[in-house]
């Protein structure tokens, strides 16, 4: 049974009996695409959702990386000068918290001249390109409410200097958003809501946009997945490719040391004997307290969203299908009468695959600290913690000029 046939389905029965012939058949076609599916895990979410045992996870720390340094940078630089390493910027977001009607990558961080974020970014992954003599593969993920402006935008800066031809850009998959009771909502009289897939998709969906032979193609066998809000992310680092090599991980996460007990930050662990994060907010006060013999905390390095995966066991995954969350949000949608409804409070489900799964699908990693003041700068807000404001002062306090 197709879904506009399904008795429950009275958003998407409205719509059609509201709508032109030709906006019927424009939402038909558009149902018969979507995976529906992702429905069915409505009555797995508690299961999904479960967490296992978790124990503390060892970092490589700062000092073992200085005292190694050469040897996980030659390492590095082998593997990038090979060709077998690619790069993953996740840029599906809009700047709204930023005051920015565009994608987040567009904001201009500049305080004397123009510097957009994206440039930023571009700038940090030529770097490599200095010290290497090659251009690591580029990977854009954005949305498809943001790729048009996305793609324009690297075009009309001819790409921040980088080669065209080395990046490649992709749309993220959406899922269906629902009620409480597995009824799709509707965004327009021929579009079901619709929201991105979480920050797990991303694999998936650069083989649905056909990636996957490119990576085969150029050889590529790490990726370094990263997400755009982070001016000071290091991209597909040497020293960090280096050491996940090396240590004979599966895969590697750059970390940084927690400030306090209470800081809110995922943080790198293991959870039934394999790698994982626990969210702090899942972490109870003797997870988050807990000290080492030397009084370090045990559970101390939180995640930057910066993942080395090997393109071999990510499609391994990919086969294997990633748990899909059920999660509670706001979904504004049309009424059954054709009103446009803004809710205040949550009032149905997003379907969301999470890349700590994608981590704990691995049989190990490698957590690699990294300074923080030289590595993280978050911009999700404008002002405050983790914002523009104090983005630009870490930068200025990395030699960067605005």
């Amino acid at each position: 049974m197709k879904i506009y046939e399904e008795d429950k389905q009275f958003y998407i029965k409205a719509a059609l009996e509201r709508g032109t012939e030709e906006e019927q058949e424009q939402l038909k076609r558009r149902l018969d695409d979507i995976d529906w599916s992702v429905l069915e895990h409505i009555s797995k979410k508690e299961t999904i959702n479960a967490r296992g045992v978790f124990a503390p996870l060892d970092a490589v720390e700062i000092s073992e990386i200085e005292a190694k340094e050469e040897t996980f940078k030659e390492a590095g630089h082998q593997a990038i000068r090979a060709g077998k390493v690619g790069a993953v910027l996740l840029a599906g977001g809009q700047g709204t918290r930023l005051g920015l009607d565009k994608p987040k990558g567009t904001l201009n961080i500049g305080l004397t001249k123009d510097r957009y974020l994206f440039e930023q970014l571009i700038l940090n992954l030529m770097e490599v390109t200095d010290e290497t003599g090659v251009f690591v593969p580029l990977y854009v993920m954005t949305s498809n409410i943001n790729h048009k402006d996305t793609v324009d935008f690297f075009e009309e800066h001819h790409y921040f200097g980088y080669p065209k031809e080395e990046v490649k850009f992709f749309v993220q998959e959406m899922t269906p958003a629902c009620d409480f009771e597995g009824r799709v909502y509707m965004e327009s009289e021929t579009q079901p809501a619709m929201s991105p897939n979480g920050n797990g998709g991303w694999f998936g969906s650069m083989i649905k946009a056909g990636l996957l032979e490119d990576l085969h193609k150029k050889g590529v066998e790490w990726l370094d997945v990263f997400a755009v809000d982070n001016c000071l992310q290091r991209i597909a680092d040497p020293c960090f490719i280096g050491a996940t090599i090396l240590s004979g991980k599966e895969s590697g996460a750059m970390v940084v040391r927690k400030v306090a007990p209470d800081e809110k930050v995922g943080v790198l662990c293991t959870e039934d004997g394999k790698p994982s994060i626990a969210e702090y907010y899942e972490m109870t006060e003797e997870m988050a307290t807990l000290r080492k013999e030397n009084g370090e905390l045990a559970y101390g390095f939180g995640v930057i969203l910066n993942y080395l995966f090997p393109v071999k066991k990510l499609e391994e995954i990919a086969d294997a299908h990633m748990p899909i969350h059920v999660v509670e949000k706001k979904i504004p949608y049309m009424d059954t009468e054709g009103k446009f409804v803004k809710p205040e409070t949550p009032n149905g489900y997003k379907f969301e695959t999470l890349v700590l799964d994608m981590v704990h699908m691995m049989d190990s990693c490698l957590p690699y600290e990294v300074v923080r003041e030289r590595a993280f700068a978050p911009i999700k807000n404008l002002h405050g913690v983790d914002s523009l404001d104090s983005a630009r002062e870490l930068m200025a306090g990395c030699g960067i000029e605005l």
